[in-house]
């Protein structure tokens, strides 16, 4: 679901991932027609950031120390 906001409104994917300063200059960026596309970029990989950080949090949730 992510995936589709991060195309259609990049601005919309930073708030959802708890960046709301990148999601305002990311609009300002949508605003302009040229702007549209790096800012659907630039979506998609913090997306895509996220979700390994996610991962990689989860990981070391799980990992139990051993004394």
């Amino acid at each position: 679901m992510r995936l589709l906001i991060s195309l259609f409104l990049p601005w919309l994917t930073f708030f959802t991932i708890g960046r709301p300063i990148a999601g305002i200059i990311c609009l300002l960026l949508q605003i302009t027609l040229i702007g549209w596309i790096p800012a659907t970029i630039w979506a998609v990989y913090a997306l895509s950031q996220y979700k390994t950080d996610q991962k990689i949090e989860q990981a070391l949730q799980q990992r139990s120390p051993r004394k």
